[in-house]
């Protein structure tokens, strides 16, 4: 059960999007307990941070930031609103930019999020994200893990992507690095399965950023 605090947080969110929160939030038992032990990992550090500076900085990193890093740095957000974790501050990056890939806007869109771009004829559009009533929107683009829009001292890097983990031995910066890599739905680009393999890892990353949040909240 999660404070009242946490409840008032969820519920600016907007509507589609809070029921999508919900039903993820009814799957927690789907997450496998050595999976759980790594969010909970997450969440101590999320909490000491939090407890130490008021703030906690976490950049999701994956090779080419365009699919799982942006589909963690939101659900990571939402999940701090879903649970009244204030603080939290997310971005992601990859070890080279290319762009948020229209096929993961789409599955955050079925999602209930308010997507807009203002240069979608751009190689790499800048993507306004809506979530909820009286947050900020997100400003979401391809880039590296260490742009200047991303923190550079003091932060979390989330791998999400193996060979970002593999191939990344060392994150400047950072001062906590934990590996939550998810499988590439871009397997299945251009098949009869892609909306729903799209779909499949956004509940998926929903789910688990939504578990850790509420491992925050009730620390």
């Amino acid at each position: 059960m999660v404070s009242n605090r946490s409840a008032v947080g969820g519920d600016r969110l907007l509507p589609a999007v809070r029921q999508y929160v919900d039903d993820r939030t009814a799957e927690f038992e789907q997450i496998p307990e050595p999976r759980r032990g790594e969010l909970e990992r997450l969440a101590v550090y999320v909490r000491e941070r939090i407890d130490s500076v008021r703030k906690a900085a976490l950049t999701f990193v994956c090779t080419h930031n365009s699919r799982r890093s942006h589909l963690a740095q939101l659900w990571a957000k939402i999940a701090a609103n879903r649970f009244g974790v204030d603080g939290v501050e997310t971005y992601s990056g990859g070890t080279e930019a290319t762009a948020f890939n229209p096929r993961a806007v789409e599955s955050l869109r079925r999602c209930g999020m308010r997507i807009e771009a203002d240069d979608l004829e751009s190689e790499n559009p800048r993507y306004r994200v809506a979530y909820a009533r009286d947050a900020s929107e997100e400003v979401c683009f391809s880039k590296r893990y260490d742009d200047a829009a991303n923190p550079n001292v003091g932060y979390a890097a989330v791998m999400t992507c193996s060979d970002a983990d593999e191939h990344c031995p060392t994150v400047a910066g950072c001062d906590f690095r934990i590996g939550m890599t998810y499988d590439d739905p871009k397997q299945a680009d251009g098949t009869a399965n892609e909306s729903a393999t799209y779909d499949k890892r956004t509940a998926q990353i929903s789910r688990e950023m939504l578990y850790m949040m509420s491992r925050v909240a009730n620390s």
